[in-house]
């Protein structure tokens, strides 16, 4: 069993930052990458952006490019979202996940394991 945890979330001014980490636990934990999905209230889940464990290729929502960065620890169970310039629509749960093979990131479908979330709530 894999379990995901996410932290570093809360209140924060447009034009604000937050960091968020990610740890990933479990014997037979095996990733090929590990993403960064978030949802509103009354929307549907999105992607925002994913690494790969392999080649650290990173990937972006268009809607976060610029802003959001996503790195990896050095112990290869642990990512982070660096969020910057924080704007209200950012405001959502964010969840990491994580899928064992390859394929699109940017879809949710392939993600096997999933984190309970964190709330950002970003202020005008």
């Amino acid at each position: 069993q894999v379990q995901l945890v996410e932290s570093g979330g809360g209140l924060v001014q447009a034009g604000g930052s937050l960091r968020l980490s990610c740890a990933a636990s479990g014997r037979t934990f095996r990733s090929y990458a590990m993403g960064w999905f978030r949802q509103a209230p009354g929307k549907e889940r999105e992607f925002v952006a994913a690494i790969t464990w392999s080649y650290g290729g990173t990937y972006y929502a268009d809607s976060v490019k610029g802003r959001f960065t996503v790195s990896r620890g050095d112990s290869r169970n642990t990512i982070y979202l660096q969020m910057n310039s924080l704007k209200p629509e950012d405001t959502a749960v964010y969840h990491c996940a994580s899928r064992t093979y390859s394929g699109s990131v940017e879809l949710p479908e392939g993600y096997e394991y999933w984190g309970q979330g964190t709330q950002v709530t970003v202020s005008s």
